[in-house]
């Protein structure tokens, strides 16, 4: 019991991370860097918002810095979900099947408590994602999970400008009748090269027209992001369950000359190869139960394993609130039960999920240099008694588990948070969202 209470005293230290000019080293923990072994007794040092050092080596704790300790605990990365639909991110609407100038950023509720909700699940960086009901629903945005009040306080920026992502969808959720929808899956796929075709038309135009304003095409807002596709400045995150969809994707792929995301892939087992040959990446969703919309029917636990086997990079995503942010851990743990291994299962919770959002050089493995983003589990990631004791976010601690109100966010029964908005609710279940998910 006392060093229960020490180590609570510690971990209740008020850290002012936005000024956080002091260092502060985290030591005892068996920690997971990713990038390399589980380190014994390791020392995680942060500063200033970003990592000083990991190993265990004391000398590399500075002389004036505090020190926590966290013996017995579990220090990993902050968990990256590359596929959500936290805080309210409409898309295109049902006028059209395709609204790749739609954009996500311009819906999300900031404050929305479903971002605690994730906290409290120890992810710290989401790929926020319009709806999956159109071929073309709108431009995704990554955001980090700061204190925000406007969407510019979440939002990873870059060199290019480029917030997100694109999300593409085929399969059922995008065949229905009127407005222009596709009846079929050949109908389908014939819309998106119709519009590809034409984005790379206006490539051409702004080519040819070079520095000259003058020869430049008008500007088109459903063309510009799909000519960031074709240049690769931005991701296709491309929803797709059914072996002969996701061939389908291959094929626009290589015939386009972009790289997409594969996201769910309910029958990526029975194509892994392709898959690898083609050289895409995963983005696979654990479900533990039967049960939802037909062509995912043949979806198993073990389609991790299958695709490491292949070669293929797999990571984990929510799709919340498909499944709950809150047990993101258990997505990992079900696909090692199934054959996974446990390298690449804590890999696909942080440093591929990184790579496919194109922010590994920020987030997704305990480095110098990185963000300060990491989580303080109670025992192995893959126990299903270990719980995110605590989730920090560049440095700053924003969620504790002792924390009675940050608790709340964990504990809160079925329907406490609303799938389509994402906010805590004390009453009652709300209306499941159909626009949106897997």
């Amino acid at each position: 019991m006392n060093k229960i209470k020490f180590f609570l005293c510690f971990l209740c230290i008020a850290v002012n991370a936005s000024a956080q000019q002091k260092p502060v080293a985290f030591k005892g923990a068996l920690i997971y860097p990713i990038n390399g072994a589980p380190i014994q007794n390791g020392i995680l040092v942060v500063q200033n918002g970003v990592i000083l050092s990991v190993g265990n080596d004391e000398k590399a704790i500075p002389a004036n810095a505090e020190v926590i300790l966290v013996n017995n605990k579990v220090i990993m990365p902050g968990l990256v979900d590359t596929h959500s639909h936290l805080g309210g991110p409409e898309g295109g609407d049902y006028s059209n099947p395709i609204n790749p100038e739609a954009r996500a950023m311009d819906a999300i509720d900031p404050t929305s408590d479903g971002f605690k909700k994730a906290l409290a699940g120890g992810i710290t960086t989401i790929n926020v994602m319009p709806g999956s009901g159109h071929l073309m629903s709108g431009q995704t945005v990554y955001l980090k999970m700061r204190d925000a009040k406007i969407i510019e306080d979440l939002l990873f920026t870059n060199e290019k400008g480029v917030y997100g992502g694109l999300k593409m969808a085929n399969g059922t959720n995008s065949m229905r009748s009127g407005s222009g929808f596709p009846g079929t899956r050949a109908k389908s796929a014939s819309l998106v090269r119709e519009l590809f075709l034409k984005a790379q038309a206006y490539k051409k135009k702004i080519e040819k027209a070079g520095k000259d304003s003058s020869k430049m095409p008008e500007r088109d807002l459903a063309m510009e992001p799909l000519v960031e596709v074709l240049t690769g400045k931005r991701v296709v995150h491309f929803h797709t369950h059914k072996s002969n969809d996701i061939l389908t994707v291959l094929r626009l792929s290589k015939e386009f000359g972009f790289k997409p995301v594969l996201h769910h892939l309910s029958e990526g087992w029975k194509v892994a190869d392709e898959i690898a040959k083609a050289g895409l990446q995963a983005s696979i969703i654990v479900i533990d139960a039967p049960g939802g919309k037909m062509e995912a029917i043949n979806l198993t636990l073990e389609t991790g394993a299958k695709l490491e086997k292949s070669g293929v990079p797999v990571a984990f995503h929510t799709d919340d609130g498909i499944t709950d942010s809150r047990l993101f851990l258990r997505a990992a743990a079900l696909s090692v039960r199934a054959g996974m291994s446990r390298e690449k299962a804590l890999e696909g919770l942080t440093i591929v999920g990184a790579k496919m959002l194109d922010l590994s050089s920020k987030v997704g493995s305990l480095e110098k240099g990185k963000d300060a983003d990491f989580i303080i589990l109670s025992g192995d990631p893959f126990s299903i008694y270990t719980k995110v004791e605590q989730t920090w976010v560049e440095g700053s601690k924003k969620y504790d588990i002792s924390n009675p109100a940050d608790r709340a966010f964990l504990t809160g029964g079925y329907g406490v948070f609303s799938s389509d908005r994402g906010e805590f609710h004390h009453h009652g279940d709300e209306e499941e969202d159909t626009k949106s998910g897997n």
